[in-house]
């Protein structure tokens, strides 16, 4: 008999239900984790609609309760975050150092939309007797989940609360990995940043500590724009809604950098009309960045790119789990990242309706789900 316990599942078609599952001991290379908190992001909502049943939530934190036998590392009472960019270390794109496009693992590069076919042991989890699928191979939203070894980073903070945790494993990593391992911001370099919520702020956190030299925060709602300021931003701009493709915002960027455009620009909005706009705020031969994850079909003005413009959609921070979440952790530790003040919000599992609300209303940093 395994453990019973609550868990958020979706139908696939639109809405979830707080259900009862119970979660089977470890095989040799899992771990059952006990969840203390999970983060919400945009992408949990989208994953309510991508046609199967599932166990929803990629981010979160919480404690190991048991491990397999080929398990080493970990052991029965660590606190540990979530990482869903699980890799092989063997196939072609984790040979050249991109374990989060793994070809054999990742939920996204791998399998489409949040699983990869049997990376996890169907019948580890289950309701009513039948296997239930994990969002992202982890399904953070359930009061226990069991996962891949390799989907659980230690957390050697002391005075990290979960919530605080839980949110590094996407929010946090993608924002900070985004300026840190993919657009490599020099020190010193000018850096815009399009849309403010929870991977925005952790943008300005990453510019921060590469040193940037300008931090240009460009959001339409001047609330977001205030916690901007408190993350780190040295300049704001409260953009228009009417401002197509945000250029009246890009001639206010070039004003603030001698007339030419930054040297980065960050797209953080998940509005696909803005997918081309932080070709407009950089100079020639800047590099313009789209973290939202756009995948929709989008008109580009070609001439955006004139000239010698580099434009990178990169996956999950470019994350490196055992490198960057350490990396993230001591940063934390030596107060150069905030998390605990981006958590605006936290909800038991019976409120994950409001939780979700809150978020699209954009009331929210980062709202967390806690378990107790």
């Amino acid at each position: 008999m395994g453990i019973k316990c609550r868990a958020a599942i979706t139908d696939g078609l639109g809405s979830f239900t707080i259900e009862n599952i119970e979660v089977q001991d470890p095989l040799d290379d899992e771990v059952l984790v006990k969840m203390k908190a999970a983060g919400l992001c945009h992408t949990d909502c989208d994953s309510l609609s991508w046609g199967k049943p599932l166990i929803i939530g990629h981010e979160g934190a919480g404690i190991v309760e048991k491990v397999g036998k080929d398990v080493s590392g970990l052991t029965p009472g660590d606190k540990v975050i979530l990482n869903w960019a699980m890799h092989c270390g063997k196939c072609f794109q984790c040979l050249e150092g991109n374990e989060h496009l793994c070809e054999v693992a990742s939920p996204v590069a791998a399998g489409g939309n949040g699983y990869t076919p049997g990376h996890a042991h169907p019948m580890g989890t289950t309701k009513d007797g039948k296997p239930v699928l994990r969002s992202f191979n982890i399904g953070t939203i359930a009061e226990y989940t069991l996962v891949k070894a390799g989907a659980v980073v230690k957390n050697t903070s002391k005075k990290m609360s979960f919530p605080a945790a839980s949110i590094i494993s996407c929010g946090v990593m993608t924002g900070y990995g985004s300026v840190i391992n993919a657009a490599k911001v020099k020190a010193g370099s000018s850096v815009v940043v399009l849309g403010t919520g929870g991977v925005g702020l952790n943008i300005i956190q990453g510019a921060k500590i590469a040193k940037a030299g300008a931090i240009i925060a460009v959001d339409i709602n001047p609330v977001r724009l205030w916690m901007a300021k408190k993350f780190g931003a040295t300049n704001t701009i409260l953009a228009d809604k009417n401002d197509t493709g945000l250029l009246q915002a890009a001639q206010q960027v070039k004003e603030l950098t001698n007339g030419r455009g930054a040297d980065y620009a960050f797209e953080c909005t998940a509005i696909p009309e803005l997918g081309a706009a932080p070709l407009a705020m950089v100079r020639n031969a800047g590099t313009a960045v789209q973290v939202s994850g756009i995948e929709q079909d989008i008109t580009i003005d070609m001439r955006l790119f004139e000239w010698d413009k580099l434009y990178l959609n990169p996956l999950y921070g470019k994350c490196r789990p055992e490198i960057d979440f350490p990396d993230i952790i001591q940063h934390f530790e030596d107060g150069a990242l905030l998390l605990e003040e981006m958590i605006t919000n936290t909800y038991p599992l019976t409120h994950l309706n409001k939780a979700f609300d809150d978020m699209l209303k954009g009331k929210n940093a980062k709202g967390v789900i806690v378990f107790e």
